[in-house]
């Protein structure tokens, strides 16, 4: 890796932190190829803050380390993409992220999704909503219904209609997250089980 650290005359390059896991970005510093030694040899992510003039490990002080899992380089060979196991919030503020975001897994439009069950389920109006309807008729008429998706997964898989397929499984899905939230879960509590069977 050739990090061109003299592009901007200052020695410093920009680091982008990007916890491992939800893949949120966390905050930006600024490295200097000691700061980058010192992170690798440490695997704690050290900077060089321009505002104290010296390296800083993150955490030095508060204990909210970031703890290095990989380090990619862009094309122009002058940003790093620092992946990060954080240890409590990175913000000095006490966020979760510099931007004040929860640093909370998103499954992009399957979590979009869900907010829209939610909001369907608690906000229930039968009379206009499928999914409230559905709520409304209790968690064994859901558990059917996913039943019901599974096995006309099943059905279409075994034919050759590709489309027909695809659209039981988007119902299947639909259904199964809705049953997720009726017995009080989210997709993540099932990816979390996943993944401790991965180790």
């Amino acid at each position: 890796m050739t990090i061109d650290f003299n592009k901007n005359n200052d020695g410093l390059v920009p680091a982008i932190i990007q916890d491992a896991s939800t893949k949120n970005v966390l905050m930006l510093g600024y490295m200097n190829a000691e700061a980058y030694q010192k992170t690798k040899d440490t695997k704690l992510v050290t900077f060089f803050s321009r505002t104290k003039n010296r390296l800083w490990t993150k955490g030095e002080e508060s204990g909210n380390v970031l703890h290095l899992v990989d380090i990619k380089l862009d094309c122009d060979n002058d940003t790093l993409l620092i992946t990060v196991h954080p240890k409590g919030p990175t913000c000095h503020t006490g966020t979760d992220t510099c931007w004040a975001e929860t640093n909370a897994t998103n499954y992009g439009f399957i979590s979009h999704l869900e907010e829209v069950i939610e909001d369907r389920r608690l906000n229930f109006k039968p009379n206009e909503s499928y999914v409230s309807s559905l709520f409304a008729k209790g968690i064994n008429k859901i558990a059917q219904k996913v039943g019901e998706e599974a096995v006309e997964v099943v059905i279409e898989a075994k034919d050759n209609d590709d489309n027909l397929f695809l659209n039981e499984s988007a119902d299947l899905l639909f259904h199964y997250l809705m049953l997720l939230q009726a017995k009080g879960f989210k997709i993540n509590d099932v990816v979390n089980i996943l993944k401790e069977r991965e180790k």
